[in-house]
């Protein structure tokens, strides 16, 4: 989950305008409203919202009143109402839990997230609210919400990580990353390190005292030896490139003829398999964009960073492509439901209808045996059913399978599953029932005309060849007679 802090801090507050348009569209949604006078409610226009916020912003020193933030989900791991409570909370923590303020829901989106809109001028003392390094304050405001809402705090990860056997600085940094972390070198003392998180510091530790374990072959590597070689044999282990363009997408026209770099992953689906099964995290080492050389890795259930090679050669486990992928498209196809080979095979249908086939390879679509939420399930199987009876969703797309099964796929929030399973065996077979082709049944008078048909064709045959022995057209004949005429 993730936080930004949108630019435009106008005085005429333009966010409830543009939320109120969503919503008017069908894509957003009205979740809070909060704190605001009695005679603001549910059913007051965007003008009245507007107006009382710009009545209490009034202020000399402060130009630029309007707040207005996104808290963003990756795809629909969380729902509107989970968003709304993170919204909430978030205000809270940032300082403006009395201000009033709106949240909307919005959909338009394949990563669900909700924006909020308040004034930066105290309604209580007409102050304006500290803003100072407002988008560090938002990240640490965030991570609060998450911390009291869901658990482990970035602390008390960060001391397990710093418990994990290492044998050199650089496995260490890699170890953080992974998690989300950064180490770089503290500024003021370069024998020591700073670990950041989301650009907040978290823990300055002293580089003579982290603790590296070189460790040689153990019984452990030879367990993951096993696994490594057993697992090379039931999943795909082909290597290929993931490409981040996001950063250009956001990039001015004239910014985007400067040179920039696709920021550069490699992936297989073995990789994700050892990750789900067995908490291994396989990081592959490269340069420049280059195939990787090596790889590294981590076991979370030994709390050890491994390097690849002591265990088995690169070359032996994996398989090298040259083929790549963008990063937006990978992340949501890892986000479907994709069971078995059925509901592979019909993803991959539904992909080259939609022209995805030049860029997509079948090994890059990972089998995951995670399903989707009830919520999910659910307004899935209610579109579904209003499909059948009006054809109207853009969303939903019904694909036939080799074996004439009828599938669906829900391309925003990325379902894939059998139509029959979706809406029961009764309404499956009235939807076969309506949709088989019907034989063509004739009757008497159809097999009359038929046989009329058939009789006058021939005799038009016969008078044809009866006319011209040589097969010629008669009417060759009768042209030539009026050319001798004529001479």
């Amino acid at each position: 989950m993730i936080v930004k802090i949108l630019g435009s801090a106008s005085s005429n507050f333009h966010g409830v305008q543009y939320n109120d348009k969503k919503v008017e569209k069908g894509t957003g949604e009205l979740m809070l409203l909060k704190n605001f006078p009695s005679f603001i409610n549910e059913g007051s226009s965007p003008e009245q919202v507007r107006d009382y916020l710009k009545s209490i912003s009034k202020s000399d020193k402060v130009k630029k009143p309007q707040f207005h933030a996104v808290i963003s989900t990756k795809f629909q791991a969380h729902q509107k109402e989970e968003l709304t409570k993170v919204a909430d909370d978030f205000m809270h923590e940032m300082g403006y839990g009395n201000q009033p303020y709106i949240v909307v829901f919005h959909n338009d989106t394949e990563n669900n997230h909700v924006h909020i809109v308040s004034t930066r001028v105290d309604k209580e003392t007409g102050k304006k609210i500290n803003d100072s390094y407002e988008r560090l304050k938002a990240q640490k405001a965030l991570s609060k919400t998450l911390e009291k809402l869901y658990g482990i705090t970035p602390e008390q990860e960060l001391e397990k990580l710093l418990k994990y056997r290492i044998g050199s600085l650089k496995q260490l940094e890699l170890l953080l990353e992974r998690s989300g972390y950064r180490l770089s070198q503290n500024t003021n003392d370069e024998k020591k390190y700073d670990i950041l998180k989301s650009g907040i510091p978290l823990k300055t530790i002293d580089g003579s005292k982290i603790r590296l374990s070189p460790h040689s072959k153990d019984s452990r590597s030879l367990q993951l030896k096993a696994i490594l070689t057993k697992y090379r044999e039931l999943s795909s282990n082909k290597v290929f490139r993931v490409e981040d363009r996001r950063k250009r997408e956001s990039m001015l026209p004239e910014e985007k003829h400067k040179d920039w770099k696709a920021k550069i992953e490699f992936e297989s689906e073995m990789q994700k398999k050892l990750r789900d099964i067995f908490g291994l995290d396989v990081v592959f080492h490269y340069k420049d964009g280059q195939k990787p050389f090596g790889y590294s890795l981590i076991d979370h259930k030994t709390e050890t960073v491994y390097k690849g090679n002591d265990i088995i050669k690169m070359n032996e486990l994996f398989e090298l492509t040259d083929d790549r992928i963008d990063k937006k498209l990978f992340e949501s196809l890892k986000d479907y439901n994709i069971t078995d080979n059925a509901l592979k095979k019909i993803l991959m249908e539904y992909l080259k209808r939609t022209n995805a086939e030049a860029i997509l390879k079948d090994f890059m679509l990972f089998e995951t045996k995670s399903r989707k939420t009830k919520k999910i399930f659910e307004s899935v199987k209610n579109e579904v059913r209003d499909y059948l009876k009006k054809q109207n969703s853009k969303d939903l797309h019904l694909i036939k399978s080799e074996d004439g099964k009828y599938y669906v796929v829900h391309s925003k929030l990325h379902y894939v599953g059998s139509l029959e399973y979706l809406i029961g065996k009764k309404e499956y077979q009235k939807f076969l029932n309506l949709n088989q082709e019907k034989p063509i049944i004739k009757t008497k008078e159809d097999e009359i005309l038929s046989k009329e048909l058939r009789q006058s064709v021939n005799e038009l045959f016969f008078q044809f060849t009866k006319t011209s022995g040589s097969g010629k057209d008669p009417a060759e004949d009768e042209l030539r007679k009026r050319r001798k005429k004529r001479r």
